[in-house]
């Protein structure tokens, strides 16, 4: 009856908070941008929080998370449309829903395949907030209980997820994980202050890289590249044909295979960093596996459809658990929500749930709300949006490029901004070409700092409790729960590992190649052994530990990738090169040939500064690498500059200047 007394008068207190005006303008904000991102192919919710991140500082903490929590819904939603209509995974989230969604799409039944979708998906995310609800009923008290070391070994479990559970080769998990964890390190330590990877020659560093700049550049630049090489429209045609109510009815009669996937999608969004990259493949095994006839799989089976769309929009609920509850990423776009968060005052964590209780459901059910809003909207407009994939990517990717350098800059207001994402981009390249996580990566980045601190906290009350006696030490740390997380770390590992073959980011994964696949380790080995090297060299005991020991496992683990690639063929998965796959062989344009268009645009930024910069990029871009005609060229540029400038105008920001502004006064948004 307590638990009930005292979380009853929260949810009606987040009821309030999320049914007042302004909020729900906001959040019908986050699902209109939620939805234009999702319609991208592979953009996902990542890059959208990416992008928003900037603007946070400032906001009402529940206007911005209404912001944020609207666009985290929709994404699982709307990039069913091009699942369904391109044949093109529109995130990790929605790669099984093409294997049936794209056949129907050709029969000429695209509505029915996107209404039984937003069906599920409309399901599932009410299924989602309906389970974390109960989930904070019954665990408050339990939560309540963890202390540090509790607090250190469930972000030790999130992490080992996380590398275990992240790709075809374990291994792989491990180094993108601990590489994350190491860039993470760099600038000031969080204890003594020192300074590490040499930011005493590199001021811009000290304070090391910022969320957005790591979240856009490892997640957004590197599927704008891979689309715009392709240089296709995105779709031949905008045609749904007819089937919008058959879509309901068949997600009525598969009402339990909806049930069963969206129960999946909560379990799977409970394991930190594992998420989009499996549910679907999940949720989509579950449904072949019970049906009677399977014969009609993969070639336009409507359960096809239902069963991952119920999963991966339940999955964002389950993601929410060790986000909201314990401060570890249930997935890629719950660490830039904890960026977020972090910016808009709020520690999630088990003081959240303590004290902000009220807080923390208005998130559950704010983001049940945006699911009914984000459902709505995409059947309102699908028709309009059908239209819009006929656009070439190629007229789409240098505004959405612009935008990421805008986002990008309002971090620090710094051009070390733009060199820093370009920097960044490259590496998210790199990792998405040899098929490494990026959602390690990404997590390992974001629990770096946290980690650390844990460390160093435990460390010093230990010594200190150890100093009165070693039953005081042993008690504090080898409590009840320690043990029983350490216990389900080690059993998550070796689970992990056997079912590694099961979880995939790329449908295709192509090898043959070896050359490639081994400088690219080399290089991150290298990387490793030098910051291992400068850890070193760190005067304070506190600040060297937690890099070093990171460093030797992630070394451990990039040495026994390169043993394991000089013992096997090239046809091994350690090999996985998408270079050599049907994503190259399509495209006529080169990786660093398409790369270099946006280096030529952050050497325009540095000598001009970006307006100017983007005037000549997008001149030259529509000309000469979209093939426009002038008048063409001229519109869409002047379209791009409005645009750009009145998004700076109504948010009070201001734009990269170059070394032009320091010899001549420019007026405003030249300067």
């Amino acid at each position: 009856m307590d638990i009930f007394a005292t979380a009853l008068p929260a949810l009606a207190d987040a009821f309030t908070m999320i049914f007042h005006p302004v909020q729900l303008m906001y959040l019908m904000a986050g699902v209109l941008l939620g939805l234009s991102i999702g319609v991208l192919p592979g953009l996902g919710g990542i890059a959208g929080l990416a992008l928003v991140l900037p603007f946070m500082y400032g906001m009402d903490p529940v206007s911005g998370l209404a912001l944020m929590v609207g666009l985290i819904a929709v994404i699982p939603t709307s990039d069913t449309f091009s699942s369904v209509l391109l044949g093109i995974p529109g995130s990790s989230a929605s790669q099984a829903t093409v294997l049936d969604g794209f056949p129907l799409a050709r029969q000429g039944h695209a509505a029915r395949a996107l209404s039984a979708a937003f069906a599920s998906s409309l399901f599932g995310g009410l299924f989602g907030a309906v389970v974390l609800t109960f989930f904070i009923f019954i665990a408050r008290p339990l939560i309540l209980a963890f202390g540090l070391p509790e607090m250190l070994m469930i972000t030790v479990l999130g992490l080992s997820m996380v590398a275990i559970l992240a790709g075809r080769v374990p291994l792989k998990g491990v180094v993108a994980a601990g590489v994350g964890l190491l860039v993470g390190t760099i600038g000031a330590a969080p204890a003594g202050g020192s300074l590490r990877m040499s930011t005493y020659d590199l001021p811009y560093l000290v304070d090391g890289f910022q969320l957005v700049i790591v979240g856009l550049g490892i997640y957004a630049i590197p599927e704008i590249v891979s689309l715009l090489r392709r240089d296709k429209p995105i779709a031949g045609a905008g045609q749904l044909g007819d089937g919008w109510l058959q879509g309901v009815k068949d997600w009525w009669q598969n009402k339990w295979l909806s049930i069963r996937c969206a129960t999946i999608g909560v379990l799977v969004g409970v394991i930190p960093g594992l998420g989009g990259s499996v549910v679907d493949w999940l949720a989509y095994g579950s449904a072949v596996q019970t049906a009677k006839d399977r014969s009609m799989f993969g070639q336009g089976d409507i359960r096809g459809v239902v069963a991952p769309e119920s999963s991966n929009n339940a999955k964002e609920g389950g993601g929410l658990v060790p986000t909201l509850i314990f401060g570890i990423p249930g997935s890629g776009s719950m660490a830039i929500f904890l960026g977020g968060l972090a910016l808009l005052n709020m520690t999630p964590g088990p003081q959240m749930v303590r004290n902000d209780l009220d807080i923390t459901y208005t998130i559950v059910w704010s983001l049940a709300l945006a699911n009914v809003f984000g459902a709505g909207l995409c059947i309102l407009l699908s028709p309009q949006i059908a239209r819009l994939t006929t656009i070439r990517f190629t007229l789409l990717a240098p505004f959405l490029f612009m935008i990421i350098a805008f986002a990008a800059f309002q971090s620090r207001q710094s051009l070390g901004d733009l060199v820093a994402l370009i920097g960044i981009g490259v590496i998210g390249i790199m990792l998405r070409r040899f098929d490494y996580s990026r959602p390690a990566f990404l997590i390992g980045f974001v629990l770096s700092q946290q980690t650390e601190i844990f460390v160093n906290q435990a460390w010093q009350i230990a010594a200190a409790r150890f100093r009165r006696g070693p039953e005081f030490g042993f008690d504090y740390i080898l409590s009840p729960l320690t043990i029983g997380i350490l216990i389900l770390t080690v059993i998550s590992v070796v689970v992990g590992i056997k079912q590694s073959k099961n979880i995939r980011e790329n449908i295709d994964a192509p090898t043959g190649a070896k050359v490639a696949p081994a400088i690219f380790l080399g290089v991150m080995t290298l990387y490793v052994a030098i910051t291992i090297i400068d850890s070193w060299g760190v005067g304070r005991f506190q600040d060297r530990v937690f890099p070093m020991t990171v460093g030797f496992i992630t070394l451990a683990g990039c040495l026994a990738l390169l043993w394991r690639m000089r013992r096997v063929s090239a046809e091994d998965e350690v090999f996985i090169d998408l270079e050599q796959g049907t994503e190259a062989a399509e495209s006529g344009y080169g990786l660093w040939g398409t790369l270099s268009w946006f280096f030529a645009l952050l050497a325009l930024s540095f000598l001009l500064g970006l307006i100017l910069a983007l005037v000549i990029f997008l001149v030259a871009f529509f000309r000469i690498r979209a093939g426009l005609g002038w008048l063409a060229t001229i519109g869409y540029t002047a379209a791009g500059i409005i645009f750009i400038c009145g998004l700076a105008w109504i948010l009070g920001r201001d734009f990269p200047p170059g070394l032009l502004q320091s010899f001549t006064n420019l007026p405003w948004p030249l300067v």
